[in-house]
């Protein structure tokens, strides 16, 4: 067997087997959970029609998904105008050139800051939510298609049960469309290009207990877009005496995220650069609610962690890098874990090289100058920033070879040698 580092596409395309080991050791059903071999022939945005099977499988899905949560419809008793329509539009005359509000939009989607309006038979920009019969439909409900046991760092978590296993999967789609997305064989797909059975939120805590791992990483794609599933899943995985965690991208509402903190034990959220022109460009998307969602999560108190994949020539000016350590400094606070990763060549980046390991460098050293405790080099294994520091004494407290602990140095979340506290959760 060859001994070459597996990469991030190699992983998720094998993990997109759902678990064909987990299946084996009977943690979970083998039958139909394996998807078809054109799992991936098929992905928005790519020329041609959907292959017939994805058509047969959307049917189904449609006839099994449930209502999906935060939503507002037209149709709906004492539905506001406000929810679908600015305030200007509110405002306009009615005879004003199309700036005036129309009842045109029968669905706008609550879950995430992108606000889909949708008819009958659209589906949000996620690809994970379609109105039938004028109601919101999950389609991703109960369809995990990726499944794997994966150690808690490659998350990454450094400061939540630091050499744990997370039972870790995730549904298809995502809000966000990131040139650079190192996900989008899962994220950028739909619901219908995977094969797999049901699997109710009851089963799925099962085989996670049957694993052994302790945890239950909602992660691969965007779990917002399964939020109701993640809920369930969450408070089902507690009452077995596991602990459940988030991988996001952050864009939530704060509705939603109200509740997914109540069930979670730790977030991690992918903060991608510091300003509001790169998440237009590259993310398609707005920043704003990334932030917006960083701070309701650290002001709820739940174990938070920060990943900033660092891309070359797009967000690794020292401006931008400045600015998002500093602006967690003041709003999350010192003790946040701020993973600086390393990019490689992508989706629709392929054409930039990876990340210069002194770019990262360069960035964990200004976040450190700003003040924050413990700052992380990702994706460069054996890199000494791997590793987490004592901020009172600078002792070695833990030494990570890639995603494996090495070495150990603190007992009950506290230094060995000066016996400060290590911010995280320990037990």
């Amino acid at each position: 067997m060859s001994s070459a580092p597996l990469s991030r596409r190699r992983f998720l395309q094998a993990c997109a087997g759902c678990g064909v080991a987990l299946a084996a050791s009977r943690a979970l059903p083998l039958a139909g959970l394996v998807p078809s071999a054109r799992r991936l022939a098929w992905l928005p945005g790519l020329a041609g029609p959907p292959p017939a099977r994805a058509v047969e499988r959307t049917d189904g899905l449609l006839r099994d998904a449930p209502v999906a949560r935060w939503w507002a419809s037209t149709t709906q008793a004492g539905a506001a105008c406000a929810t679908c329509h600015t305030s200007a539009e509110l405002a306009a005359p009615a005879a004003s050139s199309g700036a005036h509000h129309r009842h045109d939009t029968l669905v706008k989607c609550l879950l995430c800051a992108r606000g889909c309006g949708l008819k009958e038979g659209e589906r949000g920009e996620c690809g994970a939510r379609l109105v039938k019969d004028g109601r919101l439909l999950s389609l991703t409900y109960g369809r995990p298609v990726a499944v794997h046991v994966d150690p808690i760092e490659k998350k990454p978590f450094y400061h939540f049960l630091p050499g744990a296993l997370a039972y870790s999967f995730g549904t298809a789609g995502c809000p966000l469309h990131c040139e650079f997305c190192q996900n989008w064989e899962l994220s950028q797909s739909r619901p219908e290009d995977h094969a797999g059975p049901f699997v109710p939120p009851a089963d799925l805590v099962a085989a996670a207990r049957a694993s052994g791992a302790p945890i239950v990483a909602f992660t691969y794609d965007e779990p917002t877009v399964f939020a109701e599933y993640l809920i369930d899943v969450a408070r089902a995985a507690r009452q077995a005496g596991l602990r459940p965690v988030l991988v996001s991208c952050g864009i939530m509402n704060e509705a939603p995220l109200a509740e997914m903190c109540d069930v979670l034990d730790a977030i991690k959220i992918d903060l991608k650069g510091y300003s509001p022109e790169f998440y237009r460009k590259v993310s398609h998307a707005e920043l704003a609610p990334v932030l917006r969602s960083i701070r309701q999560v650290a002001g709820r108190g739940v174990h938070l962690e920060i990943v900033n994949l660092v891309v070359p020539t797009l967000n690794d000016s020292e401006a931008m890098l400045q600015g998002l350590a500093g602006w967690l400094v003041d709003t999350v606070g010192p003790d946040v874990p701020v993973h600086f990763t390393r990019f490689h060549p992508d989706y629709r980046l392929q054409n930039l090289p990876p990340t210069p390991v002194e770019t990262l460098e360069r960035a964990r050293a200004i976040a450190l100058a700003k003040g924050l405790r413990y700052v992380y080099v990702g994706n460069v294994p054996g890199h000494s920033g791997n590793n987490t520091w004592c901020p009172r004494c600078g002792a070695l407290v833990i030494r990570r070879s890639g995603f494996l602990i090495e070495e150990m140095g603190a007992q009950d979340g506290k230094c060995a040698r000066c016996g400060a506290p290590i911010a995280g959760v320990w037990s």
